[in-house]
């Protein structure tokens, strides 16, 4: 038996709890992994509160977590090339959790672990950093842009910042007064949240330059006033509000849980270019605590659950 930490039914943070569950195997293309580490993102509580039940299927009860690094210790048929033994990270499979000592990864969303990067900032690459770089790479960021990033303090924004500065782009990141300094040390201008935060948006690009681009992860009014505030010809992406983006002439995020793409986020770590910004570490028994920190929205960077 293993411990996994999830939820019994859809609803709120009563209905996680901590169960066993039997170690599992692996079915064709994929892999078993013992988890060193879990990534902790939004789209957890999301999914547990039932607001994704038409894109994430899950039987009760449900493991949390999309993200994990560990070690592979069985291997399916046509597992391609993983072995027994291997550090890996990846996507969980459909009806697989992060948060547990061993879950299943599908071969063609998982990577090796280059040596010289930790667990804990491999299980951050497929959903924040792997979503950072398609956004980057989808809106063709390059030095003569202007990019405004809408929640610039959670995972994603933290990693979209670094991505964008380092193509030479101006970053203008909106954050709390408390992400300040993690917006600035990822080479962003930082715009404080909340009223008035439209005025300042367009005070900033006056310096920086005319915002050209604009990557949300808030949604909603907050998105679509920034837009109204920048204007006419902007390339827009949403996370958390694709519908609305859409609506704005923008779109979501076309994602690429692939191989080929998390082995180039992993490098882009190895290199120095992107640092994964962990702000907050939790063993696997304490993982209600980093959920309610991601869904209180008061976590800065990265949260992540240590299982070894």
């Amino acid at each position: 038996m293993a411990i996994a930490y999830g939820f019994s039914e859809y609803g709120g943070p009563d209905t996680q709890q901590v169960f066993d569950l039997e170690i599992p195997r692996p079915g064709p293309g994929q892999l078993v992994v013992a988890v060193h580490a879990a990534g902790v993102n939004p789209a957890d509580w999301k999914v547990r509160a039932g607001t994704r039940k038409d894109t994430v299927p899950v039987t009760l009860p449900a493991v949390l977590g999309r993200e994990v690094s560990g070690v592979v210790t069985a291997v399916g048929e046509n597992g391609r090339s993983f072995v027994v033994g291997d550090a890996v990270f990846g996507s969980t499979a459909t009806g697989f959790g992060g948060y547990a000592e061993y879950t299943v990864l599908n071969a063609d969303s998982t990577a090796h672990k280059p040596e010289r990067v930790g667990f804990a900032s491999a299980a951050t690459i497929p959903v924040a950093a792997g979503t950072a770089l398609d956004i980057v790479e989808q809106l063709e960021i390059v030095d003569a842009d202007t990019v405004l990033v809408l929640g610039a303090g959670g995972g994603v924004g933290s990693a979209v910042t670094q991505l964008a500065h380092a193509q030479g782009a101006a970053v203008l990141g909106v954050a709390s007064a408390g992400k300040t300094g993690l917006v600035e040390a990822n080479g962003g201008i930082w715009i404080e949240s909340g009223p008035g935060s439209e005025e300042r948006i367009v005070a900033a690009g006056e310096r920086a330059g005319k915002v050209t681009v604009i990557v949300d992860l808030v949604g909603g009014d907050v998105l679509a006033r920034a837009a109204s505030a920048c204007g006419p010809d902007v390339r827009l992406i949403s996370v958390a509000d694709p519908a609305r983006a859409s609506g704005l002439g923008g779109s979501g995020v076309d994602r690429r849980r692939t191989t080929e793409v998390f082995t180039r986020v992993a490098a882009l770590i190895e290199s120095g270019v992107l640092d994964p910004r962990i702000e907050h570490t939790f063993p696997l028994g304490e993982a209600g605590r980093a959920l309610a920190l991601v869904e209180d929205g008061h976590a800065s960077g990265k949260v992540v659950v240590s299982v070894r």
